[in-house]
């Protein structure tokens, strides 16, 4: 395979403190103008957001970019994408470039999706005729029929990122990159999008995806780039790249509090680790002890129905449940009774193979969640693992009911 990205010592600086005038409307320019006067000089630091960066990327590979908020993967995206301009070093792009970075970035608002399509296909140097070809099968993967003439500027956040990604991911791109816009969209059409990815690949084509979602990245990237303070540090398959990233710095964490004031009506005093046994605790959980997970909360007014979501993953990324407090009723959602209370969610004692676990939770907040990630981590040793005993694959152990009838 052929590197169709080659990124060498490419570095990005910002002067903090200097405001950009490059895209202001005139009448932010005039307003500027006249308070330039009277302003107080503000010092200027020089940022350095990407610093010698390099890498390369093949055809027809899945690469994941990961890293935490302010790592630089935003600008290197915004370079990748042509956005913007490196301040040193170079990327060397072989083929069309596609890129799907914010909710209405390359949509004109005033147009209707149809012309919409048609816009962004000329931007990729597609004929009318290439376009017309690829037409229905972008409607038709958008879901937006109904709603092909109405202008852009009248869609929701969720039919932007259908349309927006359909367009991207149909006009035959090269390379196409994929941002975390992904999230604004249902999870059935981010299945639909994963799916779609999987296809580009296949067709021998390239993309670059960027997510917090680190079962997204295991599932569908063979390597991944990890960015730290704007350094690439580290690069390679990406289970390993994601059970380091994950793993990097963190201890057994059994109690968390929100360092946030009270958002709503409800509020989280904090979300701790227990053992289900007399057992357990410390440096982790034996795998024969029950583990309990307790969500310490006070509803302090009436408060929409909704409940508490509870996720567990693992080291290397992979989701590998997710349980709420309304589990116990017919219905998705259920009421809230005022003042403190616990909920308590007991994941049964044999249950889990030995490794660090990670648990991401959810707090109510009006008619939405807030999702709280990787606020709990833990450990389940060998004692008393049926894995440890006869070394049985699986990401789960569960010790299940044999039963045996008959002479």
């Amino acid at each position: 395979m052929s590197d169709v990205i080659i990124a060498e010592g490419v570095s990005k600086s910002y002067r903090l403190g200097e405001q950009t005038t490059a895209y202001n409307l005139l009448r932010e320019r005039i307003v500027q103008a006249f308070k330039t006067p009277f302003a107080r000089q503000q010092p200027v630091n020089q940022f350095w957001a990407l610093k010698d960066v390099s890498f390369t990327v093949s055809s027809a590979e899945v690469v994941g970019l990961i890293g935490k908020n302010g790592a630089g993967k935003s600008t290197l995206l915004k370079i990748l994408s042509r956005i913007t301009e490196p301040a040193e070093g170079r990327i060397d792009l072989h083929g069309k470039v596609s890129s799907l970075l914010e909710v209405g970035i390359g949509f004109h608002p005033e147009l209707s999706g149809r012309e919409n399509v048609y816009l962004n296909g000329a931007i990729l140097g597609m004929s009318r005729r290439e376009i017309r070809r690829k037409f229905d099968e972008i409607v038709d993967f958008a879901e937006i029929s109904k709603f092909l003439d109405t202008p852009v500027k009248r869609y929701s956040s969720g039919m932007y990122v259908r349309l927006a990604f359909a367009v991207a991911a149909h006009l035959e791109p090269d390379i196409l990159i994929v941002d975390e816009v992904l999230a604004v969209g249902d999870s059935a059409f981010q299945q639909k999008c994963l799916g779609k990815m999987r296809d580009i690949r296949s067709e021998g084509r390239t993309v670059i995806v960027v997510s917090h979602n680190m079962a997204t990245v295991s599932s569908l990237c063979q390597r991944v780039i990890w960015l730290a303070d704007g350094k690439v540090k580290a690069a390679g398959d990406a289970q390993a790249i994601i059970r380091q990233y994950l793993s990097e710095g963190v201890k057994n964490d059994f109690v968390w509090t929100p360092r946030h004031g009270v958002l709503s009506a409800f509020e989280y005093h904090s979300v701790s680790i227990e053992s289900g046994s007399a057992s357990g605790g410390g440096e982790g959980f034996p795998a024969n002890a029950p583990i309990d997970v307790v969500f310490d909360i006070s509803i302090h007014d009436k408060f929409p129905a909704g409940r508490i979501e509870m996720r567990l993953q693992t080291d290397s990324g992979d989701l590998l449940l997710t349980s709420t407090s309304a589990d116990a009723t017919t219905q998705a959602n259920h009421e809230w009774k005022r003042g403190r209370q616990q909920f308590r969610c007991r994941i049964p004692a044999d249950f889990l193979m030995p490794g660090r676990y990670f648990i991401t939770i959810t707090e109510p907040y009006g008619s939405y969640d807030i999702v709280r990630e990787n606020v709990l981590t833990f450990s389940v040793t060998e004692e008393g693992s049926l894995s440890a005993r006869d070394q049985r694959g699986g990401k789960i152990a569960p010790r299940l009911q044999w039963t045996l009838t008959g002479t």
